[in-house]
């Protein structure tokens, strides 16, 4: 919007469309949440409002993710609406590169079971870069059963259960997929090896994952 009010004729001539489109459009947007405001008169016309808006701010892919799992998290409070909102709001500024990154990785991060809390683990920047770099991670991990082994991974997504969060990845050690609870990693290292694709059906690779116990 321009730093001036623009009348809906002037907007119409410049967006080449008609006088009705945008004043159906700019009061969608009003309905959204935008700031836009509305003045009559021979000087009036559409606006933001400069006290309701925030200057751009500029995301990375992991940024925005981290954002909207944590309005996730909001989804069984009475702040949901708005969490969902929110978040909205948040990937309509993005940049259409960033955006496409910042929805992919949504999609390798799950949910299962019930969630009472939102578990104590942090998820980690390096645990993050790997999944949009599609590196290695080396991993020192304890099981439940207190074994400590070292582990070259290759990750495939994150899931969220009861029990806090899981690294699923393909376990070079097992030579199959597994989980790997994030408070039990011990140190974990981003290596330069890229991942090589493997044929598998991930999706349903995690979906098992997220149905059965985690065996590591």
């Amino acid at each position: 919007m321009a730093p001036r009010p623009r009348s809906a004729s002037w907007l119409a001539r410049r967006f080449e469309v008609s006088v009705r489109t945008v004043e159906r459009d700019l009061e969608a947007l009003k309905q959204s949440g935008l700031p836009i405001r509305g003045e009559t008169g021979r000087t009036g016309g559409y606006s933001l409002d400069r006290d309701r808006t925030l200057p751009p701010v500029t995301l990375t892919a992991d940024e925005a993710l981290a954002i909207s799992v944590a309005l996730r998290t909001a989804s069984s409070t009475p702040f949901a609406a708005a969490a969902r909102r929110a978040g909205q709001k948040v990937l309509a500024v993005l940049p259409a590169d960033v955006r496409r990154r910042e929805d992919a990785l949504a999609r390798r991060v799950h949910r299962f079971g019930d969630h009472p809390h939102a578990g104590s683990s942090a998820v980690s920047e390096v645990i993050g870069e790997a999944m949009t770099s599609g590196r290695v991670l080396h991993l020192a991990y304890t099981d439940l059963a207190g074994a400590a082994t070292t582990r070259d991974v290759e990750p495939l997504g994150l899931l969220w259960g009861p029990g806090g969060w899981y690294l699923a990845a393909w376990c070079r050690l097992r030579s199959a997929v597994r989980g790997f609870q994030l408070d039990r990693i011990g140190s974990v290292e981003l290596s330069d090896e890229r991942v090589t694709p493997r044929e598998s059906d991930w999706a349903a690779e995690l979906d098992r994952l997220a149905a059965e116990p985690f065996t590591t």
